[in-house]
């Protein structure tokens, strides 16, 4: 039998790295393993680095949907506390701004009693607040007291003079401050 000879189409360079590891072939395939080496890093850092950069987007997009969810929110929660503000600063505010008059006078009286001793004190304030006034007053103090009517005084202000002193309590004007700050707040007019 005749022996099968197979043609052999390797060029020089190729059958001297077939034939085994020489210092050209070494240096071949460690630059062309270095070569992959950088093209790989290369892609995972551009990877990366859109990854990066996709992530940013979608967080910012996040935090803007976020942020005009809290506003919407926000909005829509003063819109609806609103007319319940209105309501409490027309109705509840004056009330306890009239209720508040005589504790507030006996709070600024009493400190000043230890150092006028027996000075008369004279209260001026409107005649409905009067009856409030005076009850807690007897009760609460020793001191000589005169109180006089003043009807051009709105209810909730009062004037305390003492010993050439005077001081003055105005709950009233504390009460329309209060009640223009909630309105601007709310931006609420006044008709409302």
């Amino acid at each position: 039998m005749c022996a099968l000879r197979l043609e052999v189409f390797e060029t020089g360079e190729d059958a001297a790295v077939a034939a085994g590891p020489t210092a050209e072939n070494d240096e071949r395939r460690i630059e062309a393993y270095e070569q992959g080496y950088r093209a790989g890093w290369d892609d995972a850092a551009a990877a990366q680095a859109e990854d990066q950069r996709r992530i940013r987007m979608d967080l910012a997009r996040n935090l803007q949907a976020m942020a005009f969810t809290f506003q919407e929110a926000r909005s829509h929660v003063l819109m609806a506390l609103g007319p319940l503000m209105q309501e409490i600063v027309g109705q509840l505010l004056p009330e306890t701004a009239r209720e508040a008059l005589a504790p507030t006078i006996l709070e600024t009286l009493m400190p000043l009693a230890e150092e006028l001793a027996d000075a008369p004190v004279s209260i001026m304030l409107n005649p409905a607040d009067r009856g409030a006034v005076e009850l807690l007053l007897e009760q609460a103090t020793g001191l000589p007291i005169a109180i006089a009517e003043e009807p051009t005084l709105a209810e909730g202000q009062a004037f305390l003079r003492m010993s050439g002193a005077e001081v003055q309590v105005d709950l009233h004007r504390a009460t329309a401050e209060i009640a223009a700050a909630v309105r601007g707040f709310f931006g609420l007019s006044h008709g409302e």
